[in-house]
């Protein structure tokens, strides 16, 4: 018997500057603020060993902030301390996560928004099924280099049909 799919809860992000990725995601992607950032510190307190449990010993201290789409998934920044970017921040033969998508059917308006923030359109808006359907993604990059995809319509409405035939 094949399971029922299961809820998307949340995604997990890294960032140097914790302020300002709260001010990006909830400014510019409209994302709601559900938790201010907060400093946690590497202690015996329930957070502080749950952090243990998943970084390990050492971690010291970081600081966190939740956000939530308007479907609401969450959106987890953390600032850790000695935060580095990557030497590739899409490196897509390795493997593990390297995109998230966010939808808006006016994705042409939310990429000027996002490249005036300082973040960067990585390719051409597409089209997929020109003849069809107005279907539209770009991959992009935050300010802080975290790469992401704009889809104009859901991901069910997107693939349906053969997306590569």
């Amino acid at each position: 018997m094949t399971p029922t799919p299961r809820s998307f809860s949340h995604i997990g992000l890294s960032v140097p500057d914790l302020d300002a990725a709260v001010k990006f995601y909830s400014d510019v992607l409209g994302f709601y603020i559900i938790m201010q950032p907060t400093e946690v510190v590497e202690d015996d307190s329930d957070i502080g060993q749950m952090c243990t449990d998943v970084f390990g010993p050492g971690w010291s201290q970081l600081r966190i902030a939740h956000l939530a789409t308007a479907d609401r998934i969450g959106i987890e920044l953390f600032e850790m301390e000695g935060n580095h970017a990557p030497d590739n921040n899409l490196n897509f033969k390795q493997h593990g996560m390297f995109h998230f998508a966010i939808q808006d059917p006016n994705l042409e308006d939310l990429l000027e928004k996002i490249v005036a923030a300082g973040g960067k359109q990585r390719m051409p808006v597409r089209t997929y099924f020109p003849d069809e359907k107005p279907y539209r993604m770009v991959y992009v990059e935050d300010p802080f280099g975290i790469v992401f995809e704009l889809y104009s319509h859901s991901y069910e409405l997107t693939y349906s049909g053969g997306a590569y035939s």
